[in-house]
């Protein structure tokens, strides 16, 4: 057998490295978990040395798995170049990206890497911010491509911006460590970002509405201190499903006859085109919703 790969099973091989398991890796690359299994079988054999570790809870690279994912993520991103470059795509320029603190936190990082080594001759500046900044921002200028959230129902002070492509929704959960415990009759202790971040808005708001006695117990600069705040038990925090993160759990009710309060579903989308913007530009917008809006772990085509 002449030595290469097979791009898919690259590509499933990428997931299960990822996602940590094979079921959990199947509805990313939209397959069966047997057929994952036969694809990693198949990859196995090929290469002739073992990739993954199998155990109870689930698969971990080998030395020999942990070096072909780098290069696996290499390969797979030099395709879709020479694939976008042959049919005469080529992204080139400084891009400003703005982004929300919410959308996707574990996967951003990978996708924009994966959009670095697609398009080398692309250098993209990135800025977290609150959406409202980005939104504000984008009228004025101050980046190229803004991707902000709203929450589905409340406009908080912000009308919908028309023209806007949906990346997907979400929806908003209460969530806290595994072990917290809210005392008898205590109000709930609400983890939150700034005051100037429309999800502490809407939360507060939604509470008011619903007659849920709270108090501000702690306030974070960003999700990732959130997060932080969370797992060491301080509260509990409104969060959208991919910023909630694998170690909290989502509570539906603090004690019998404490129901929280039922949440709306969140929106992500990016900006609009400008008039006149360079036609590179709009390209990087298109790339980058092909990027975003692929599920969870799996690095578009």
């Amino acid at each position: 057998m002449a030595p290469g790969f097979d791009f898919d099973q690259l590509r499933t091989f990428v997931a299960v490295a990822e996602a940590g398991s094979l079921s959990a890796a199947a509805p990313r690359v939209f397959l069966s978990q047997s057929s994952v299994s036969e694809q990693m079988r198949k990859l196995e054999e090929r290469v002739g040395v073992t990739l993954f570790t199998r155990g109870k809870q689930g698969v971990s690279t080998t030395p020999a798995g942990e070096r072909l994912l780098g290069h696996a993520r290499q390969l797979i991103a030099q395709s879709e170049h020479a694939w976008h470059d042959v049919r005469g795509f080529s992204l080139a320029g400084e891009l400003r990206l703005a982004i929300t603190d919410y959308f996707r936190p574990g996967d951003v990082a990978r996708m924009l890497r994966h959009l670095g080594v697609a398009y080398p001759s692309l250098r993209i500046h990135v800025t977290i911010l609150k959406s409202g900044v980005i939104e504000s921002g984008y009228e004025t200028g101050d980046f190229d491509i803004g991707l902000s959230m709203r929450v589905l129902g409340k406009s908080l002070g912000r009308d919908a911006v028309a023209g806007t492509r949906t990346l997907g929704r979400e929806s908003l959960d209460w969530v806290a460590a595994p072990d917290f415990v809210l005392e008898a009759n205590a109000s709930l202790p609400l983890l939150v970002l700034p005051d100037t971040c429309a999800l502490h808005r809407f939360t507060t708001q939604w509470l008011d509405e619903q007659h849920v006695p709270y108090t501000i117990a702690h306030v974070a600069s960003g999700v990732a201190g959130l997060q932080l705040a969370l797992n060491a038990g301080l509260g509990v925090a409104c969060l959208n499903a991919s910023a909630a993160g694998p170690s909290l759990a989502r509570i539906e009710s603090l004690m019998p006859g404490r129901r929280l309060p039922p949440l709306p579903q969140a929106e992500f989308h990016l900006l609009p085109a400008r008039r006149g913007e360079p036609a590179w530009v709009t390209q990087a917008r298109d790339a980058l919703a092909e990027q975003l809006s692929a599920p969870a772990g799996v690095t578009a085509r």
